[in-house]
C-alpha cells in the first residue's frame, strides 16, 4: 500500500505471488500506487481497492476488507472500490464510463439537493431545443432529459418541425436567454441545412452555453495565461478542477479528462496524441491536455506516418469517425508501459447477427488494442455516458454562477406550472 501525502485516494493492487511472500500480507504481494490528486472535483478523500488476482479467495477478501476498514477508522475516508482485470490475462483495464457517469450524477444530485434546500433556493433549468424528427437526435434528447430528472434539473423541451424558419429558432433562443429560470441552453445538432448552426449557437448567452461552443467560451479555453498565472493574476484558473473554471467547457472533451482523472492517470509531462481536429472534440481536448501540462500532438487525415506518431503516445484520444482505424500495431508496446486509450468515436457497422442489423464500434479496434493498451474505453459505454454527465455538470455550474451573480436581485425561483407556448413538455 502506497500513500502519497498530496493525494487522497489510495489504490491497493494485490496479486498472487508464487514465492517469497511478504510476511505482512499473508502470502500476497502488495503493489500500491496512489491515484487521483486531491484537487479533482467532486472527489471526497477515498480508498480505492483493485484486486489483481487470478482467482478470488476468502483470505484475499478478508485482507482487503481489513485494510479498508482500518484505513477508514484511522482517517475517516469513505471507501470506494475499483475493479481491475486479472494481471495474468494481459488485457487492458477497462475505463467504465457508465459507472463513472453514474457516480457524477449522484454527486450532482447531492449538490442540487443542497441548492434547493438552502435559504436562497434555486433550481437548475436546462432548455433543450430539438428541430426535426431525426431518431438519433430524439434519442439523445430523451437521454439528457432522463439525466435531468435523475439529478433534479428542470428540463424545458422546445420541439420544432424540420421546416421551421431560422428566425423562429432565434426567437426561441432569445426567449431562453431572457428567462431567469433557464440556466443552460442546448441546441441539439445537427440542424436542417437551411438553418445556420453558427448563427444559432452565437445567439446563445455565453453564460448559458452549456455545450461550450460559443466563440467567447472557445476563446477563453484557448487562453493559457501561463505567465499571468505565475504572477497570480485574476484568471489563475485551476485546470485540475474543471468545475471551478468560470465558463462552460465542451462536454465530450471535459468527459475525456474526467475519465483520466478518475482512473488516476497522471497527465502532466506525458505525450498525448489527439487523433482528429474537430471543433467539437479534437481541438478543445488538445487545449485541455495542454492546460494540464501534457505535450500534445494533434494528428489528422493529412498527417504523414500517422501510425508512428500514435505509437509515441502515452495517452491517445481518438475522434475521427472511422471504425477500427487504430490497430494494435499503432500503440506503444505493452512492455513499454502501454498507452491509455480513450475512444470517442461511435460508428454503426453492419452486423447480421444483431437484431438491429448493425452494431456500434469505435475508432479503435478494441479487440486488438485491449491486448496492448494499459487502459482503454469501450464503445459503447465509455465516453458517451460521460458527455451527458458533463452536460449536467455544466448546467449545475451555470446555475450556481447565475445565483452568485444575481443573489442581490431576489428573483423568484418557483418552478412554473406551465411553460411558454413553444415548450411541448417540461420534465420535473
Amino acid at each position: 500500500m502506497c500513500v502519497s501525502p498530496t493525494n487522497h485516494r489510495i489504490l491497493i493492487l494485490l496479486s498472487k505471488k508464487k514465492k517469497n511472500p511478504s510476511p505482512c500480507c499473508g502470502g500476497l504481494q502488495c503493489r500500491g500506487r496512489s491515484t487521483l490528486s486531491s484537487n479533482v472535483v467532486g472527489h471526497a478523500p477515498s480508498l480505492s481497492i483493485a484486486c489483481y488476482s487470478s482467482s478470488s479467495s476468502s483470505s484475499m477478501l478478508q485482507l482487503l476488507f481489513l485494510l479498508a476498514a482500518h484505513h477508514f477508522l484511522v482517517s475517516g475516508f469513505p471507501i470506494s472500490s475499483t475493479t481491475a482485470p486479472p494481471s495474468s490475462s494481459g488485457l487492458a483495464a477497462v475505463m467504465d464510463g457508465k459507472r463513472v457517469a453514474a457516480e457524477i450524477r449522484s454527486e450532482l444530485r447531492d449538490q442540487v439537493s443542497q441548492m434547493t434546500t438552502a435559504p436562497t433556493t434555486i433550481i437548475p433549468g436546462l432548455a433543450v431545443i430539438l428541430v426535426g424528427d431525426r431518431r438519433d437526435s430524439q434519442t439523445y434528447v430523451n437521454m439528457k432529459k432522463k439525466a435531468c430528472a435523475e439529478i433534479g434539473i428542470v428540463s424545458y423541451g422546445y420541439d420544432f418541425a424540420s421546416d421551421v424558419s431560422q428566425e423562429e429558432i432565434l426567437r426561441c433562443v432569445e426567449e431562453c436567454n431572457a428567462n431567469p429560470r433557464i440556466h443552460g441552453i442546448l441546441v441539439q445538432l445537427p440542424l436542417p441545412p437551411h438553418i445556420a448552426e453558427e448563427v444559432i449557437l452565437q445567439t446563445i448567452d455565453p453564460e448559458k452555453d452549456v455545450d461550450g461552443l460559443h466563440p467567447v467560451n472557445v476563446a477563453q479555453l484557448c487562453s493559457t495565461h501561463t505567465h499571468e498565472q505565475q504572477q497570480g493574476c485574476w484568471n489563475n484558473w485551476n485546470w485540475n478542477n474543471l468545475s471551478n473554471v468560470p465558463f462552460p467547457i465542451p462536454c465530450t472533451p471535459q468527459g475525456c479528462i474526467e475519465l483520466l482523472d478518475r482512473y488516476g492517470v497522471d497527465i502532466e509531462g506525458k505525450h498525448a496524441v489527439v487523433l482528429g481536429r474537430s471543433n467539437l472534440v479534437g481541438v478543445p481536448v488538445a487545449l485541455l491536455l495542454m492546460h494540464r501540462h501534457a505535450t500534445v500532438t494533434v494528428a489528422h487525415s493529412r498527417t504523414t506516418n500517422i501510425d508512428e506518431v500514435v505509437r509515441r503516445a502515452d495517452i491517445l484520444i481518438c475522434a475521427v469517425g472511422q471504425p477500427g482505424l487504430v490497430r494494435k500495431e499503432w500503440l506503444k508496446p505493452h512492455d513499454g508501459g502501454g498507452a491509455v486509450v480513450i475512444d470517442v468515436g461511435i460508428n454503426a457497422v453492419d452486423d447480421d447477427t444483431n437484431p438491429k442489423g448493425y452494431r456500434l464500434v469505435g475508432d479503435v479496434d478494441y479487440e486488438e488494442c485491449q491486448h496492448v493498451a494499459s487502459l482503454i474505453t469501450p464503445v459503447p459505454g465509455g465516453v458517451g455516458p460521460m458527455t451527458i454527465a458533463m452536460l449536467m455538470r455544466n448546467t449545475v455550474n451555470a446555475c450556481r454562477r447565475s445565483n452568485n451573480s444575481s443573489s442581490s436581485s431576489h428573483e423568484s425561483t418557483t418552478v412554473p406550472t406551465q411553460n411558454k407556448k413553444k415548450a411541448n413538455n417540461e420534465d420535473k
